[in-house]
């Protein structure tokens, strides 16, 4: 008798927990996607230009080293676009913010403060940054042209 009060108590208490879990559904930006997005970023800023394009957890999905530039670029590129996904807005804009407020935001690992980077964003959801360095007019032509190049897939930002 002890043993199917146990049991019924076990069942009844298992049941909510059970009902209560939920599959967690998220966009992300696919290979194909940052593939896009970084090529037609190249092709707006010039072949000197690097891209960088990560996914919403912020790693790495994409890089185009640009034909002939610096060795920096790789770096620069990718914390622009990391720094973008982070924060959720351009790194030029973040950069202007964090000059006089939230100033400690600056020392985390990987952000920067530069133009250059563009949050990937569906509605209000940011999936994913791309960054770019090297182009020949700075980072105001860099975050131009990742405008210009998430525009090229807007209709799967939909």
């Amino acid at each position: 008798m002890l043993g199917r009060v146990v049991t019924a108590l076990a069942v009844m208490v298992a049941i909510p927990c059970s009902a209560s879990a939920q599959l967690l559904m998220q966009k992300d930006v696919s290979l194909r996607m940052a593939l896009t997005i970084a090529e037609a970023a190249s092709a707006e800023c010039g072949a000197n230009t690097s891209v960088a394009v990560v996914d919403r957890a912020g790693r790495l999905k994409v890089f185009l080293q640009g034909d002939g530039a610096a060795p920096h670029n790789l770096e620069l590129a990718r914390r622009k676009a990391y720094t973008a996904r982070t924060f959720r807005r351009t790194s030029g804009e973040w950069t202007k913010r964090t000059e006089t407020i939230n100033a400690g935001q600056r020392l985390l690992t990987d952000v920067i403060p530069q133009q250059g980077g563009v949050p990937i964003t569906v509605g209000s959801e940011t999936i994913g940054g791309v960054g770019l360095s090297g182009a020949p007019n700075g980072g105001e032509q860099e975050e131009a042209c990742a405008n210009a190049a998430i525009a090229k897939v807007a209709d799967q930002l939909k």
